[in-house]
């Protein structure tokens, strides 16, 4: 039975969840011996990379407790998230009759059924500095990085790198796993981190796991305000599919007022894809809530088509899946890296905590299993909802959203779960 004491560990993929679980476990694990691979070679350089990510406050919490948050936000390329704004742009089905359908006690719903349903959260409320943070992937991945090597080259007998190297197979063995990269080498434990985007995985069938194509592409960009954003990220439901602009920090000695763009609309009936940018921003300023104020400048757009991919245990033998190589997501929830980093603070803390590498790996499996899953129901459930023909179905979700801004314990739950995971 393998002792996790002197654990030997492949971390294979070098993104934020990869780098993250390197240097938690480099520093939780001192006598383990930690390699990390991946496919880029070892000078390209990162930190342009203006991919937009969307950090819980319990991302940035493990952040800075690997001592890497001070030099993300160093060079002032990251934005608070003080508020999240979600909204629906249709009115609900017959809102009169509905709301005189409620109970008493729901007045206060009863009447934000006759406007646009929406829910406010804000970090006032919850009693903490931020929800979370705004950043590009560069901006998140470079100082990772460069505390890894840093790393690394103090500790060179115990801490490796191995950039340039892709891993073409991983064969289970008794008491372990050997990895393909370049030569067959031996590990106590492989930790599948690079997960890419799902229109290039492939795709899982029952019981190994779960993929759904929701036939639903996201446009991606940056949009121009006319005011500032104040921290506020909004989530629009529209009768296509989820909005979300996300506050950008300012460019340096540019513009001041911007936010990230995430537009999901149906892939067979695209109202955006024959537009040129000119339209799309006038498109785009009839979806945004009005609290946004005018749109003034809209970047070129890129594609990516949406879906879930799923595998069923995130634990095979001696090899394990975290962050987009476990579970691909819509972005509907803005989930997707949060769950990633929480399986790394996860599987770190039964590692130390367990004397048997085998225990630890079932004991991280069954506790990964609700928030996880948790997740995983709702975001699906939301993006299926905007393909359902079911008319009704908009005032459902416009009674719930109304619902959950007059339930002020519940709101918290969410806004908690949001934060820090749900349980």
């Amino acid at each position: 039975m393998t002792s996790t004491v002197n654990l030997h560990l492949a971390v294979i993929g070098a993104g934020p969840v990869g780098l993250a679980l390197a240097l938690h476990a480099a520093r939780t694990l001192p006598q383990a011996r930690v390699t990390v691979f991946d496919a880029r070679p070892a000078d390209r350089d990162v930190s342009g990379d203006p991919r937009t990510l969307a950090l819980s406050l319990g991302s940035v919490q493990t952040l800075e407790r690997l001592d890497v948050w001070h030099a993300i936000t160093a060079g002032g390329a990251v934005a608070d998230i003080r508020e999240v704004h979600v909204s629906q742009q249709q009115p609900a089905l017959l809102p009169g009759l509905v709301a005189e359908a409620l109970p008493k006690f729901l007045s206060g719903v009863a009447q934000a059924l006759g406007e646009e349903p929406q829910v406010c959260i804000k970090a006032l409320d919850e009693g903490v500095p931020r929800l979370g943070a705004v950043l590009r992937y560069g901006t998140l991945v470079a100082p990772l990085q460069a505390a890894w090597l840093a790393a690394q080259a103090r500790e060179p007998d115990r801490l490796f790198t191995r950039f340039g190297t892709p891993v073409r197979g991983i064969k289970a063995e008794p008491d372990g796993v050997e990895l393909d990269a370049d030569i067959a080498e031996d590990y106590d434990l492989a930790v599948v981190a690079e997960g890419g985007v799902f229109a290039d995985q492939p795709k899982k069938t029952w019981p190994d796991g779960l993929s759904r194509d929701y036939r639903q592409t996201a446009w991606v960009g940056t949009v121009t305000l006319s005011q500032p954003h104040n921290g506020v990220a909004y989530e629009r439901f529209t009768p296509q599919g989820p909005m979300a602009l996300l506050p950008l920090p300012p460019e340096p000695g540019g513009v001041a007022n911007r936010a990230a763009l995430v537009w999901c609309v149906p892939s067979d009936d695209d109202p955006v894809q024959a537009l040129n940018d000119e339209q799309r921003l006038l498109l785009l300023g009839t979806v945004a809530h009005p609290q946004v104020g005018p749109l003034t400048a809209l970047s070129p757009l890129k594609a990516f088509p949406l879906g879930l991919n799923v595998e069923r245990k995130l634990v095979d033998g001696r090899s394990v899946r975290i962050g987009n190589a476990a579970q691909t997501l819509h972005p509907v929830a803005g989930q997707g890296l949060n769950l990633g980093l929480r399986d790394v603070v996860e599987l770190v803390q039964v590692l130390q905590r367990e004397p048997s590498l085998d225990a630890a790996l079932a004991r991280f499996g069954r506790r990964r299993l609700p928030d996880r899953w948790a997740l995983i129901g709702v975001t699906d459930f939301l993006a299926r909802s905007f393909t359902w023909p079911v008319p009704a179905l908009a005032t459902v979700r416009g009674l719930g959203l109304a619902a959950l801004q007059h339930a002020g314990g519940v709101k918290s739950r969410l806004a908690r779960g949001m934060m820090f995971g749900l349980r």
